[in-house]
């Protein structure tokens, strides 16, 4: 596991768990207004994306992750007595099931569902199959890892990680071709889960966002869908919600949502 950004000392905890290929720092704004809200914030950081020497390094793979976002979140309930809310950015909120969610007081998912490539949005449905069968793998031969901000397809992510997360979305099943028991763990949550999610995500859709959630059968969910225009910006998309210049709405969205003592 990486080093973990960590806000604040209060009463109350939020765990930030990153989407794919998004450093912790991006979410220091975020982490720094939960502190100005008496919110203690550590934020995840994916082991091996901290530099290109270490992706080249790392061996790991998603699984290696998970493993990774549960001994952090160990960790946050020994150091601390507090209640413990989940934030899961896209692919931080698919971790669920294999951390000891019976912990956590509440989960908040955020542009999240399956990559599944059958519900990507627009002709991603059709170009991503390419990438990661044939661009993807060449340039990691070449590279060592996957070399996204080269390519300008995501950022950065080490090879085994990509390797996993595209056999993941070439399959319906999703992370059920590596997890036997995916079904049981997902039915195992019952924290309570508040979903929101954004229409002009541009790799998230609708049909991604229920295929996630509707897995976790027995966690009471809020899901809450909004255009830029409800929220009054112009634009969204898959990162823009933990952009600063959208620190008004974590007020509204996310703070009612944080557990208290």
């Amino acid at each position: 596991m990486g080093g973990p950004i960590r806000c604040g000392v209060s009463r109350r905890v939020a765990l930030i768990a990153p989407a794919m290929a998004t450093p912790a720092r991006y979410y220091a704004p975020f982490a720094a207004w939960l502190a100005s809200q008496d919110v203690r914030a550590v934020v995840l950081e994916h082991r091996g994306s901290a530099s290109r020497a270490d992706m080249k390094a790392y061996g790991g793979d998603l699984l290696d992750w998970f493993d990774d976002a549960r001994d952090a979140l160990d960790h946050v309930v020994r150091e601390s007595a507090e209640p413990v809310t989940w934030i899961g950015h896209s692919l931080g909120a698919q971790m669920l099931p294999f951390v000891d969610h019976e912990s956590l007081t509440r989960v908040v998912s955020v542009a999240s569902g399956t990559g599944w490539v059958g519900h990507l949005p627009g002709t991603m449905r059709w170009t991503a199959p390419v990438l990661m069968r044939s661009i993807g793998p060449l340039a990691m031969r070449v590279a060592g890892y996957y070399p996204g901000r080269s390519l300008r397809i995501m950022d950065d992510i080490p090879t085994g990680v990509m390797r996993q997360w595209s056999r993941w979305c070439l399959d319906p099943a999703y992370l059920g071709v590596d997890v036997p028991d995916a079904e049981t763990r997902f039915a195992q949550v019952k924290t309570p889960m508040t979903v929101l999610s954004f229409t002009d995500d541009e790799l998230m859709s609708l049909a991604a966002t229920n295929d996630l959630h509707d897995r976790f059968v027995n966690a009471d969910q809020t899901r809450q869908r909004y255009t830029p225009a409800q929220l009054d910006v112009d634009r969204m998309g898959h990162h823009g919600f933990f952009r600063s210049r959208h620190a008004g709405l974590w007020e509204e969205l996310v703070l009612p949502y944080v557990a208290r003592d």
